[in-house]
């Protein structure tokens, strides 16, 4: 079973190795992402917060093991958030980060959202099928000039957060 945990500016300081934790939380071994991809994506967020109160970022634990975390990217014109998420390595091809995104779409609508979009990597069909199962629809393919080409994937969401 996973729980979700909205993250703030502490919960990026803790991955950081900036401040403690003091609710017994704990990485586990080998951490969530490397701490360059954390001090990215809570610019990012913070950035992204300055326009929506809303949570933009997640821990997705596992009892009181932080196995991986979702956030968003960027916001499209049509103000659809981009969602990007990891898990550890030693938590892959489990399930965790389907369970993740299944509690988080509720949650988000709740919040006000009306859908998401993401992209995977086309040599990537854990990550794929991490949508697939959750009601991600297939939108097409861009190539990126950092991550080579990608798939394109969309959920709209309804008031019980699912398409």
């Amino acid at each position: 079973m996973v729980t979700l945990y909205p993250m703030t500016d502490l919960d990026f300081a803790w991955l950081l190795d900036e401040a403690p934790r003091a609710d017994g939380l704990r990485q586990c071994d080998g951490g969530i992402a490397p701490a360059q991809v954390s001090a990215m994506l809570r610019g990012i967020t913070a950035g992204l917060a300055e326009n929506d109160a809303r949570p933009l970022a997640w821990l997705i634990t596992q009892g009181e093991e932080v196995v991986g975390m979702t956030s968003f990217t960027k916001r499209d014109a049509d103000g659809r958030y981009e969602i990007g998420y990891g898990v550890a390595p030693a938590h892959e091809g489990r399930g965790v980060m389907t369970a993740a995104i299944a509690a988080l779409l509720p949650i988000l609508s709740a919040d006000g959202h009306r859908g998401l979009t993401a992209a995977t990597s086309v040599d990537n069909p854990g990550s794929q099928r991490v949508l697939e199962k959750n009601g991600f629809v297939h939108q097409g393919t861009r190539d990126d000039p950092e991550d080579g080409p990608l798939n394109l994937w969309a959920i709209d969401l309804t008031t019980d957060g699912r398409p």
